[in-house]
Formats: C-alpha cells, sequence, structure tokens
C-alpha cells in the first residue's frame, strides 16, 4: 500500500489535470483548480520545512564550530533578520526588507555572483573547448562573432557588424531554442505520462 496509495493518488490528480484542457466542464476545470491551490499550499509547507531543516543544520554547524562554521552563523542571521523584517515591516516599497535589504544587500551581492560566474564560465569553456569537428568549429567561429558584435572593436572592423549580430542572436538562435524547447516539452510530456500510469516509478524511492 506504501506504493498504490501513492500512485492512485498521481494517476488522479494527473488525470484531472489533463482533461480540463479536452473536456469543457466546470466540475472537471474547477477540480483541477482547487488541486493547484493544494500542490501550492503544500509547496508552501515544504518551503518552511526546507528553512526549518536548513535553520537546525546550520545551528548545529555553527555550535559545533565545524567547517566554514563562521558562514553558517552569517546565513543564520540573514535569515532571521530577512524572515523578520518582511513578516513585520512588509516588502512594499520603503520598507526595511525592500529597500535595505533587497536593493541594498541582495542585488549588489547578486549582480556580482552572476558576473563573476560568467567570467569564471567563460575562462573554463576556453581552457576546455577543443574544435575537433566541423560542429565545434561552427560553435565557436558563431561565440567568437556574437562576442566581437558586443563590444566596440566590433563595430570598428564593420559598421553592420552588431545588426548581424542581432540577426544571429534573432534567427538562428532563436530557432535551435524553439527546438530545444520543444524537444524538453516533449520528453516532459513523456516523464509525465509514464509517472501518471506507473511506469516511472523512481520518485517513490526506487526503480520498481
Amino acid at each position: 500500500m506504501k506504493r498504490e496509495i501513492p500512485l492512485a493518488i498521481l494517476l488522479i490528480t494527473g488525470l484531472f489535470m489533463i482533461f480540463q484542457y479536452f473536456v469543457p466542464h466546470y466540475a472537471i476545470s474547477d477540480i483541477a483548480s482547487k488541486i493547484q491551490q493544494w500542490a501550492i499550499i503544500i509547496t508552501s509547507g515544504a518551503a518552511l520545512l526546507g528553512i526549518a531543516n536548513l535553520l537546525r543544520v546550520s545551528l548545529d554547524q555553527a555550535i559545533a564550530r565545524k567547517q566554514d562554521w563562521m558562514y553558517k552563523w552569517v546565513v543564520i542571521v540573514s535569515l532571521v533578520v530577512t524572515g523578520v523584517s518582511g513578516i513585520v515591516g512588509g516588502i512594499e516599497p520603503g520598507t526595511f526588507f525592500n529597500d535595505m535589504i533587497y536593493f541594498h544587500m541582495y542585488t549588489p551581492m547578486a549582480s556580482t555572483m552572476y558576473a563573476t560566474l560568467a567570467f569564471f564560465i567563460a575562462s573554463a569553456a576556453f581552457r576546455a573547448f577543443r574544435v575537433r569537428s566541423w560542429q565545434a568549429w561552427l560553435l565557436a567561429c558563431t561565440a567568437l562573432l556574437v562576442m566581437l558584435g558586443r563590444i566596440p572593436f566590433g563595430k570598428m572592423i564593420w559598421g553592420d557588424f552588431p545588426q548581424f549580430v542581432d540577426w544571429i542572436m534573432n534567427v538562428p538562435n532563436t530557432v535551435a531554442q524553439r527546438a530545444i524547447l520543444i524537444g524538453a516539452a516533449l520528453g516532459a510530456v513523456a516523464t509525465g505520462l509514464k509517472m501518471i500510469f506507473g511506469i516511472e516509478r523512481s520518485w517513490l524511492g526506487g526503480g520498481d
């Protein structure tokens, strides 16, 4: 029963979520809407459990002074201050949470992290990239053209370089992205159907 009940719940909820797009009946749409609301509530509860677990683990490691225990205190203090300020003072413009924490602390740190990550990815790609096929040559040449078109030096080489790069990003790149999204969507649909009908059971904690 530990497997049959979750499979039955998934089958029923999954079929209702599918049928709402194909069966024009108010009752099915209403039930599907309630299921979505339940999913939001369950997700919120899971987020609270995750926060509680993060606090427990970080506090244990900080008290025991394990490796990087100073950063654990930073996590705990940041989480408590952010949560309390958001709950007590609100998150609207002009509040401590919105002005001080979000715009003056979180946004600059996030921008710094993403900028550092971009340079790290670029340097790692430069070290690891090996041009061994015509596809790799095409990728390398396209990347070089795009980078040249985004800097003033590219415009110095050719005045229409930025427009050419925009065409690359808007036409070939968009086509490739849509193909990837279509493939990902088909894969998600196939995986969802396998889970609904009990073919895929790894989410239960095992492969059988």
